[in-house]
């Protein structure tokens, strides 16, 4: 399965919910409860304006992701976040692309 992202796609997936961007207890529980809000900014901050990025699979999505937070706390220098299983599995459904 293919997986993508986009400030776009991030917008429908919560105008779909009934949900906006300030909205954080709904978006927590979209991606995946614990810390859903953090990996919903996550990947806004992964996306370039006005560009999508996609992976071929799930493996892809979650390594492009890591390695952004990766990278983002070491600038902060802090430790790194790691996504929950439900966070993934979240994540995985949401930016799932149709066949």
């Amino acid at each position: 399965m293919h997986y993508s992202a986009s400030h776009q796609k991030l917008k429908l997936i919560l105008a779909a919910q009934g949900l906006t961007t300030g909205d954080a207890g709904g978006i927590d529980q979209l991606f995946g409860g614990k810390d859903g809000y953090y990996w919903y900014g996550t990947l806004r901050d992964l996306c370039p304006p006005d560009k999508t990025i996609s992976w071929d699979n799930q493996y892809q999505m979650v390594a492009a992701i890591q390695a952004h937070e990766n990278a983002t706390a070491a600038e902060d220098e802090m430790k790194p976040q790691v996504p929950s299983a439900a966070n993934i599995a979240a994540l995985s459904k949401l930016l799932a692309n149709p066949i």
